[in-house]
């Protein structure tokens, strides 16, 4: 609960701030603070390591800049001594024209894009701090100084409520599908792959890195704990792209505070890469990805691709299916109309999908499932390296209407992920032959034939000669009736 209460007095603090405009410049102020109060934790623990190893430790950020130098200079007394410590506008100064551009000058000096050094460098190059108040930015800090980050537990539960925020803020926003992928549907799509140690996982949509973060959980939970384990799982594992500035950050924050130490992500333009230089060495065992839905891309984009079109999440199919091994395996949100489009571009889409990789499974998501997306979805399962020859369908209904009191949960999905092992043909599920697909369209919207017939609809002439019946029926009897009183 510890955290919780900072978290929403923080959220108090910005509103109050003029800088601060929305739910979105929350999680980006909140970012940067506890980002400098989490680095100076792990740097003070890097430093006590060094010390009972007989080693000298080189801090990543010199003296001025350290958050018990500007942040929280404390007294003999372990308390903030505020006769030293900046506050009001001196504080405002000393970030805006001091600190950030020492930060971001990290990327330049740092020897290569995987470090924790550059990292800092790009996230401080992004970000501004729009806190004008150095009198509301003395409070969070001195709220963000006093979590602790000391134990592991500490460390999960203070991830947990930076997702949270994170789903906040996509809540809050018409496009919260670019920051927020319902965490029991991430789950699923994991499971069902199954990654292992040793196998690379891809996310070239990155976001705020949900995919990544859960997978890091899942293999860590499930792999023998050696040292070359660990290390091959920090760094050799989880690789991720973003192209949006915000996303980039939020993405790096959430897997460092999930206890990705440097993150293997990029901040670029996936679609930007012509697919055609894609090599072996680029391409991976696991793709796990919600792309951007209803994006439109440039005609110079598109030339990237062999199949045209501007749909972006169209062009990113195309990415993942050259961006994976032989035998890789995928799980991908789409929108659910990829599986319909009649244009040129949809078609040939499917007959690659189809002909390139096995599709075994979709999965048909409800509406409400992305709150404040406004789209349906389907989850794409696909191996590479062989046709499809049958797509097992599920269907998934909550048996409730979703939305913001009534999110995804993982009992929903509990069904879906036993009956998915076996692909059996249920009221909720069915097999599809490609054999049986239209050539010329590959639509892949077929209708569930498992479920009850429903009466059919009677002809309304029929309805009208059977009421004229039942009138003339119940006249003679109301006659009788009379002629009897």
């Amino acid at each position: 609960m510890m955290f919780e209460q900072v978290f929403k007095n923080i959220d108090d603090i910005l509103y109050k701030d003029p800088g601060a405009d929305s739910e979105l410049d929350y999680v980006a102020q909140t970012s940067w603070v506890l980002f400098l109060r989490y680095i100076d934790e792990i740097e003070k623990e890097n430093a006590e390591e060094a010390i009972l190893s007989g080693d000298n430790y080189e801090f990543l950020i010199k003296d001025e800049f350290q958050w018990s130098s500007w942040a929280m200079p404390k007294g003999q007394d372990g308390k903030v001594d505020h006769h030293v410590a900046l506050t009001g506008p001196d504080l405002v100064d000393f970030v805006d024209q001091k600190l950030f551009p020492y930060l971001s000058n990290f990327k330049y000096q740092a020897d290569n894009p995987q470090t924790l050094e550059y990292k800092v460098g790009e996230i401080f190059s992004e970000l501004k701090n729009k806190i004008q108040s150095g009198y509301n930015l003395r409070e969070i800090i001195e709220l963000a100084d006093g979590l602790p980050f000391g134990t592991e537990d500490e460390r999960h539960e203070l991830s947990h409520l930076y997702e949270t925020k994170i789903k906040n803020m996509g809540n809050a926003g018409r496009n919260g599908g670019q920051f927020y992928t319902p965490r029991p549907l991430i789950r699923t799509m994991i499971k069902v792959l199954d990654p292992k140690i040793g196998e690379t996982i891809y996310d070239p949509a990155l976001g705020s890195a949900g995919f990544l973060c859960e997978a890091y959980g899942y293999i860590k939970d499930r792999m023998e704990k050696t040292t070359d384990n660990l290390t091959r799982l920090q760094e050799h594992t989880l690789y991720g792209k973003e192209k949006k500035n915000l996303a980039y950050v939020i993405g790096v924050m959430n897997m460092i505070l999930h206890g990705i130490e440097a993150p293997n992500v990029i901040h670029v333009n996936t679609l930007g890469e012509n697919i055609r230089d894609i090599q072996e060495k680029d391409r991976h065992d696991i793709i796990l990805a919600n792309p951007p839905f209803g994006g439109k891309e440039r005609a110079e984009v598109q030339q990237n691709f062999d199949i045209k079109t501007g749909e972006t999440a169209f062009l990113f199919m195309q990415h993942f299916i050259k961006s994976l091994k032989a035998g890789g395996r995928a799980a991908v949100v789409i929108k659910n109309t990829f599986l319909s489009n009649s244009d040129n571009a949809s078609v040939s889409l499917r007959q690659l999908l189809l002909e390139s990789c096995n599709l075994h499974t979709v999965l048909d998501m409800p509406s409400g499932t992305f709150l404040g997306a406004g789209v349906k979805t389907v989850i794409l399962f696909f191996q590479k390296g062989e046709p499809t020859k049958k797509t097992w369908f599920y269907k998934m209904d909550p048996g409730r209407n979703m939305g913001k009191t009534n999110p995804l949960n993982d009992k929903d999905l509990a069904e879906f992920i036993e009956l998915q092992k076996t692909k059996p043909e249920t009221e909720k599920s069915w097999m599809l032959k490609i054999g049986d697909v239209n050539k010329e369209t590959y639509d892949l919207s077929v209708k569930n034939p498992n479920l009850p017939q429903e009466a059919p609809l009677r002809d309304p002439k029929e309805i009208l000669k059977e009421i004229e019946i039942l009138d003339s029926q119940t006249n003679v009897i109301l006659k009788s009736i009379k002629d009897f009183l």
